[in-house]
This record gives structure tokens, C-alpha cells and sequence, in this order.
């Protein structure tokens, strides 16, 4: 017979006023409540022992202490919080918790953190990832038209898309169009928050985290049965319908959470001039399915298990041309995407924790474009990407000043692709450990190393420091520093793409001279270039980068919030694309090199205020120099590819100057975001704007001297503005929003991933016992 007991009580503030919504969790079951309005709470049922409490609640300390709980006993304690000075991380929105399925507190590492909630995630009214994160401060999501029109992704910090891994629960996603992952792949149904690491994250993550990572966490425990359903409507005939729900089974020993979505969109279509129909943006049909479940098996253990199935459909046409001069291609693309993961944690009473982690993630996407005139194939690409991963972590407190985080595994990766003639897959190993040490008062440390072995380009050691020192209580200096590094990846590698309607041609660096010798050989190919044949076949090297972020926080009042920061990467061997060869069918051929030396330099600003009851306001600004200081090196001596420059209009040639190098493609030198939101409690009513400006970036080089200035095409600077509102009903069971986004209805050929005006009304209705 299993003996249990409650445990109920109060909290405060030091001035004895209830703090009311502070998020409560008892450990290891991850059993959770929330304070009344009043600062009550009660968990029942509990199984009789002792159990870790934590309460975490924004603009205070987190509480942590050990409580018991005694058998058939009301058991009654109250406690008081402590206001928050400041935290280690650069942006805090969520309180720590402790982790379900990971003991890596990414929160605590030592490049800068942001952190966006679920609240903040149902007040904008988002629909997709990309839609979150295009509104954060120093991040961009960037359409790269010569990756294909399905070719989207995001860049942080100056990084592109290739820079940035993509973590679900901590666990890498795989699968890419072009470099790029696709963010409007992932719904934001079913996720509890999002954490977004800039700089160096190798220590933590490994290869492809040279830029950062974002890191989804998804829902996980419940302390009552409920349920939700919601469904948007609007614009482009979006459809977005999901269903939630979530339950402790076995008294509390278990918890479930399963959240099933679909959403549609017809497409758009941004160049109407140059496609006389179709879209420039896919239509598709999506439909996601995903789940959490954990068991405590003993005491001091719990297994828990998650799983997340994805499908997407999509057809695109696309006509170009004039009357009597049309060519039509149709361009389809079906997708799954599979990720499964099992973790085993145990407590130990020596304060050690052990955390056992498996993880398959497997891609399928097959993709095809025809030329419908004349029935032929332009282009088809097939491939599968299973990536099977196990890591051990541990972590251990000795003193409430100093933990320590580490862990080991390795993970196999295989492509099944005709276009990529890999002999075999690729594996890696890794090590890593993290420590979290209070020194005093005033200064705090995050420091750690992690150890990778790649198979084919050998074994890197990344290490990381962020130091944090309270120069007074309100003002608070940051300084991290990290390496970083990333392998050549299967595409870069091994595949050929065809780009049908850019017509151009990419290979990888490992299978070029081959590739070439082939299309030469069936009267393909017009001009090669042969030294650079000689210098780029099979030569790729792994990049390696050094971030630095230095800044501060201050917050003369509990009101009001400044963060500026500064940061420096330093990357070398960067992969970039360059042309090797023309064709004659195939206008353009490329393949992968390494730039000697590239650095993103720039600052950020972030601001927060809420100057009244129920009205918050914030403000953002990244400024931002990504250059490739080889092509500096090359202006400055007059020498090499970029010792010239072409006036597209007279046709003429001028020596290049360092004021005509503008910076690589894609980066913006100005972005700037602007949010007010005003809730107002005694009508269940809230409401925000958000303004959000890109400054003009390079598009492509038009006068082909290999490097931005003044004759090359531009994108223009640009306003976005997306607005939302909330009524809630029925005692908050049923919500009504309506979002606009994109209000000045805005569009840029260039810009094909970016639709017009968006309107959507949205229901949504929560099940639960009161």
C-alpha cells in the first residue's frame, strides 16, 4: 500500500504581500502548481518522503529547499521571496527550472541567453517558429533565392542558417534545403518556451553551433487532467487547428502530454512582373504530432520518453515569362521528419545526478521540379538523414556556491541520397564538462570545455568563460568568451544540386574534379577553371571560430530593464561558395571553399519598461560589420580578384577602395524591433503592436568582382508591423484573438519568403475541472 500525505502554504514578499502565479515543482516527480491570488497553494496526494521544492517567479530569487512529507498529514509551509538583483544570463523572461530531460542548464551558459515563454509566444499570436524568432533582437530570417525558393532559414549575431543548430528538448534536429533549416517546419503548439543561445556554443552543443543554437523545450508535467482546442482562420486560407491535452496517471507517479496540429496555407506570390502565375512561397499542408511522457519508477528514479512525428506536403507552380513566351516548372516537395527520445535519471543522496539520453532523429525529403512544356525533369533530389545519438550526463552540487555538469556519448550520422556518393556515414564522440560557481557576492563564473572527434577531420577541444561581477546592486558588468567549430557537412561535401530556375549547378568539394571530368566529357561544360579545380578538390577544412560578448545590465528601478552588449567573432576557414566552371546548358557552376579569415563585429541594445500597471514596453537594436578580410587584404595591396571594381552603368574599371567593400551577403548593418503590450486584468483583455525594422543588405553581386559595393543589388530597408488582440471568456476557458501581421502590407521581390498582409481570427477553449 503506498502511503501519502499534502503539503500546502503561502508565499510572500519581504513586505508580507502574496505573490500570486509563482510556478511551483516538486522533485523528482515534477509535480506543479501555481500560487491563487491570494499566494495559496496545495499539491494532494503526494507520495510520503522527502522531496526537493522549488519556486521560481520573474523579478524575484528562485526558492530551493528539501521538504517532508509525512504520511496522512496535512503538511504546511510558508515562505518568502527575495527580489532578484540580477541573473547570469543576459536576458531572463522565465525563471530557472529544473531540467526534464536534460541536466545541461542552458540558461546558465556562458554566451549571452534569451528567453521567450509561452505567454509570450500566445500573445503575438505565432503561428510557426520563424515567426517568433524574426522578432527578436539581433535575429533575422533571411530568404536566400540560390538555395531554391524553399530555401529559408535563420542568422544570428551575423551567422547564417548553417551556424545555427536547431534543438528540440536539447537534442539536435537535422534536415536542410540549401544549408538552411526550415523554422516554419516546427509549430509552436505544445512548446513551453524557447531558449536562444549567441556566440560559440561548441562547448554545449558541438559542430554547427558555431553561431548559437535555439533550443525548443516542449511541454512536460501536469498536475491536472485539461485539454485545449484552438483554430485560426484567415489570409491565404491558413488554417491552423491543434489540439492539446496533458494528465498525471498512476496518483501523480506519471505524466502525459500529447498535442496534435495541422496547418495549410495556399502560398503567395511577391514577383508578379517576373512570375505570371504561381507562388514564390510554397502552398503545403503540415501536420505535426507530438508527445511527453515520464514515470517515476523509484524514489530516486524516473524514465521518460518523447516523441515528435511531422508531415509536410507541398505542391508549387510557377509560371514565368510573358504570353506565347511561358515556361512552367512544378515544383513539389514532401517531407517527414521523426524524433524519438528515452532518458533514465537517477538522484543519488551524495547530491550526484546521472541523466542516460538516447536519441533518434531521421529526415526524408523528396523534392522534384518539372518543366511542364516539355514533360522533362529538371531537377530530383531523394534523400533519407537518420542521425542516431546516446550521451550519460552528470551533474553534482558539493557546496550552493559551486555545481559542475558534465557528460559523454557520440552520435552516427548516414545520408541515403543518389546524389551523395558518401562512402558510408560519419560518426563522432564527444566529452564535456561545465562548472557554476559562486565566487561571492559580486562575482559569478560559467565556464567549461567540451572535447569532439569527428571521423573524417579529427578532435577539437572548444572552451568557454562567462564571468559576471555586481559592480553595484543595480548595475552588473558581463563578459564570455568561447571557441567554436564545425564540419564540413554531406552537402557541402559530396551532393549536386541543381537549381533549375536560378540555373546554376553546386558540387561538393570531395566529388568536383570527377563531377566536372563527367559533364566534360558529354560536351556540358564551355569553361573550367582549372586552378582553382587543383586548389578546392577534396580540400575542405573544418571552421573554427572566437566569440567574444562584453556588456552590462542595469535596472535602476524593478520597472525598468537596460542591456547592451557588444560582441566579436572571429571565424576561420569559413565555407563559402564560388563559380569553378560555365556550362553549356547550365549557366553557372560552383563548388565550396574556405575563406581564409571573416569576423561579425557589432552591438546590441535592449531596453524594458512597464510604467504603468498591466502596459509593458520594450525596445531592441543590432548593429552589425560582417566582412571577409581576405577580400580586405586584397583592396588595401591592390592585388587579386577583388584589386578592381566595375560601374555597371559606363562599364568601366576603377581601383577598390575599402569604403566600396559593403560586407558579405544577407547581414543587415541596422535591425530594431519595438513592442508595446497592454493588458487590462477586469476585462480579461490584452492587446500589443510590434514594429520591427530591417535595415538594406546585399542581395547579390551584379557587376561580378566577387565582392558587395555600391553596383551590386540591394535589399531596401524595410518596416514590419504585426499587431494582436485577446478577449478572454467564460472564466478565461475561451479566448478570441485577432492578429494582423504585416499591417502595411509590405512585399519585395527579393523577398520571397516574406507574404503580404496577414489577417487571422483564432478560438481557442480550455477543458479542465475547476
Amino acid at each position: 500500500m503506498v502511503i501519502r500525505g499534502s503539503l500546502a502554504g503561502k508565499i510572500t514578499d519581504k513586505k508580507g504581500l502574496p505573490v500570486t502565479g509563482a510556478n511551483l515543482i516538486l522533485q523528482p516527480d515534477m509535480h506543479q502548481a501555481q500560487t491563487d491570488k491570494n499566494g495559496y497553494f496545495t499539491f494532494k496526494n503526494i507520495i510520503a518522503g522527502e522531496y526537493t521544492f522549488i519556486v521560481s517567479y520573474l523579478g524575484y530569487k528562485d526558492y530551493q529547499n528539501n521538504v517532508l512529507i509525512e504520511a496522512d498529514k496535512k503538511n504546511n509551509i510558508k515562505i518568502t521571496l527575495e527580489e532578484e538583483e540580477n541573473a547570469l544570463e543576459q536576458v531572463t523572461v522565465y525563471g530557472k527550472e529544473t531540467k526534464a530531460d536534460n541536466l545541461l542548464d542552458i540558461q546558465r551558459s556562458a554566451m549571452p541567453v534569451t528567453v521567450i515563454t509561452k505567454e509570450t509566444i500566445a500573445k503575438m499570436g505565432s503561428r510557426r517558429l520563424d515567426e517568433v524568432l524574426k522578432e527578436q533582437t539581433g535575429i533575422a530570417v533571411v530568404n536566400d533565392i540560390g538555395g531554391g525558393a524553399r530555401a529559408v532559414g535563420v542568422q544570428m549575431q551575423g551567422f547564417g542558417s548553417d551556424y545555427v543548430m536547431i534543438l528540440i528538448d536539447g537534442q539536435p534536429m537535422v534536415g536542410r534545403n540549401g544549408g538552411n533549416f526550415d523554422l516554419s517546419r516546427i509549430s509552436v503548439s505544445n512548446i513551453e518556451r524557447i531558449e536562444i543561445i549567441k556566440g560559440a556554443s561548441s562547448c554545449l552543443f558541438g559542430s554547427e553551433a558555431l553561431g548559437g543554437a535555439i533550443n525548443i523545450v516542449t511541454r512536460h508535467g501536469a498536475f491536472q487532467p485539461q485539454a485545449l482546442a484552438s483554430l485560426r482562420y484567415g489570409s491565404l486560407h491558413i488554417v491552423d487547428a491543434t489540439l492539446e491535452g496533458e494528465t498525471p496517471f498512476h496518483h501523480q507517479r506519471g505524466s502525459a502530454n500529447i498535442s496534435a496540429n495541422y496547418y495549410r496555407t495556399d502560398g503567395f506570390n511577391t514577383d508578379p512582373n517576373f512570375m505570371a502565375a504561381g507562388t514564390t512561397a510554397p502552398p503545403y499542408d503540415d501536420y505535426t504530432l507530438q508527445g511527453r511522457v515520464r514515470y517515476r519508477l523509484t524514489e530516486n528514479s524516473t524514465l521518460g520518453t518523447s516523441g515528435r512525428y511531422a508531415l509536410r506536403k507541398s505542391f508549387m507552380e510557377q509560371i514565368f515569362g510573358s504570353k506565347g513566351n511561358q515556361n512552367s516548372a512544378a515544383d513539389s516537395q514532401d517531407i517527414t521528419d521523426l524524433n524519438v527520445s528515452v532518458t533514465y535519471d537517477i538522484n543519488f543522496d551524495s547530491g550526484l545526478r546521472s541523466m542516460s539520453r538516447y536519441y533518434l532523429t531521421r529526415y526524408e525529403s523528396d523534392m522534384s521540379i518539372l518543366w511542364q512544356e516539355s514533360g522533362s525533369q529538371a531537377s530530383a533530389e531523394k534523400f533519407a538523414q537518420t542521425l542516431h545519438r546516446f550521451e550519460q550526463q552528470f551533474s553534482y552540487a558539493g557546496t550552493t556556491n559551486l555545481k559542475f555538469t558534465g557528460g559523454l556519448g557520440g552520435s552516427t550520422e548516414q545520408m541515403d541520397n543518389r546524389n551523395f556518393n558518401a562512402p558510408g556515414g560519419m560518426w563522432s564522440g564527444f566529452a564535456y564538462l561545465q562548472g557554476d560557481w559562486k565566487m561571492n557576492d559580486k562575482l559569478e563564473a560559467v565556464g567549461g570545455f567540451r572535447y569532439d572527434h569527428h571521423s573524417s577531420y579529427g578532435g577539437k577541444l572548444n572552451p568557454s568563460l562567462g564571468l559576471q561581477y555586481h559592480i553595484i546592486p543595480k548595475l552588473t558588468l558581463k563578459i564570455s568568451l568561447g571557441s567554436g567549430f564545425k564540419t564540413p557537412d554531406y552537402r557541402q561535401r559530396y551532393q549536386v544540386f541543381m537549381n533549375p530556375v536560378a540555373n546554376y549547378l553546386v558540387i561538393g568539394s570531395e566529388i568536383l574534379r570527377e563531377t566536372l571530368e563527367e559533364m566534360k566529357n558529354n560536351g556540358q561544360i564551355s569553361e573550367v577553371r582549372e586552378y582553382l579545380v587543383n586548389q578546392l578538390d577534396q580540400n575542405l577544412q573544418a571552421e573554427k571560430s572566437l566569440s567574444f560578448n562584453g556588456g552590462f545590465t542595469y535596472e535602476p528601478k524593478k520597472n525598468i530593464k537596460v542591456d547592451i552588449n557588444a560582441f566579436y567573432h572571429k571565424i576561420s576557414n569559413q565555407i563559402n561558395s564560388i563559380r569553378v566552371a560555365t556550362g553549356t546548358n547550365v549557366r553557372d557552376i560552383y563548388t565550396y571553399q574556405n575563406l581564409p579569415k571573416s569576423f561579425n563585429t557589432g552591438l546590441e541594445a535592449s531596453m524594458s519598461v512597464s510604467p504603468l500597471s498591466g502596459l509593458d514596453l520594450s525596445a531592441g537594436y543590432q548593429y552589425l560589420i560582417a566582412k571577409d578580410r581576405g577580400v580586405m587584404d586584397s583592396i588595401s595591396n591592390g592585388t587579386g580578384a577583388y584589386a578592381s571594381i566595375r560601374d555597371n552603368a559606363t562599364g568601366l574599371f576603377r581601383r577598390s577602395k575599402l569604403s566600396d567593400y559593403y560586407g558579405i551577403e544577407n547581414r543587415s548593418r541596422h535591425m530594431a524591433n519595438l513592442r508595446a503590450s497592454y493588458s487590462y486584468i477586469p476585462w480579461d483583455i490584452s492587446a500589443n503592436v510590434r514594429v520591427n525594422y530591417r535595415g538594406k543588405y546585399g542581395f547579390v553581386d551584379n557587376n561580378n568582382n566577387r565582392f558587395l559595393d555600391q553596383y551590386d543589388i540591394f535589399v531596401a530597408g524595410h518596416f514590419l508591423v504585426n499587431a494582436a488582440i485577446e478577449k478572454k471568456l467564460l472564466k478565461q476557458r475561451l479566448s478570441v484573438q485577432l492578429t494582423a501581421d504585416n499591417i502595411m502590407n509590405y512585399t519585395d521581390r527579393l523577398m520571397p519568403g516574406q507574404p503580404g498582409r496577414v489577417v487571422l481570427l483564432g478560438l481557442k477553449y480550455r477543458f479542465y475541472k475547476e
